[in-house]
């Protein structure tokens, strides 16, 4: 890593740090650079502004999202295993305790400032995650009925963050989540599984 990138990630590091301790409008990037052992100057260099430093960080978030190894559809294998193996990696990336953090931080100033918000998920549903990507070829293959793919990600990954994400994210503690995988599947099946 060159000198100007480890500079450019240890700003970013330290800006994840003062965002989660003092928020979004209390932070100053004076401290940030503090943190970062770099000088004002340095810091602006690389993000012109504040929000930029903020859109960065947003930016790591739906890239971790997409870089998840995928599951590629096997017609070979039962489609069940397939999808709770995508789910398992998924569930494990949003679960990172980093990733927890960092959702926390972000998702504080997404309640404060709604055109934030707007912009972040617009960007978001642009991306087309791995998950996305089987639930598709499973419908292209007939396996699940035709609809929207991006649509049939959402209502399975709310079931599934409901009992992995959430509880981590608002209580610091994991469920017991025993055999809560294979059920949240068999429901997304049975309304989208064909005969066939």
């Amino acid at each position: 890593m060159k000198l100007t990138e480890k500079k450019r990630q240890n700003i970013i590091d330290a800006a994840i740090e003062e965002f989660r301790e003092n928020g979004f409008l209390a932070a100053k990037t004076t401290s940030i650079a503090k943190r970062a052992a770099v000088s004002s100057r340095t810091l602006y260099n690389h993000f012109e502004t504040k929000e930029a430093l903020f859109d960065a960080i947003t930016e790591i978030m739906i890239a971790r999202n997409e870089a998840m190894d995928p599951v590629v559809y096997d017609p070979a294998r039962p489609l069940e295993d397939q999808l709770t193996e995508a789910l398992e990696r998924y569930v494990t990336v949003i679960t990172d305790p980093e990733a927890i953090g960092l959702n926390r931080m972000v998702i504080s100033e997404f309640l404060r400032d709604l055109d934030r918000s707007r912009a972040f998920f617009a960007e978001a549903a642009s991306h087309d995650y791995p998950m996305t990507q089987l639930i598709a070829h499973a419908m292209e293959a007939g396996v699940l009925r035709r609809a929207d793919p991006a649509f049939a990600t959402g209502q399975l990954l709310a079931l599934v963050k409901n009992f992995f994400f959430w509880p981590e994210f608002l209580l610091g503690e994991k469920q017991d989540t025993t055999g809560v995988m294979q059920d949240c599947v068999a429901m997304f099946l049975s309304h989208y599984k064909t005969d066939g």
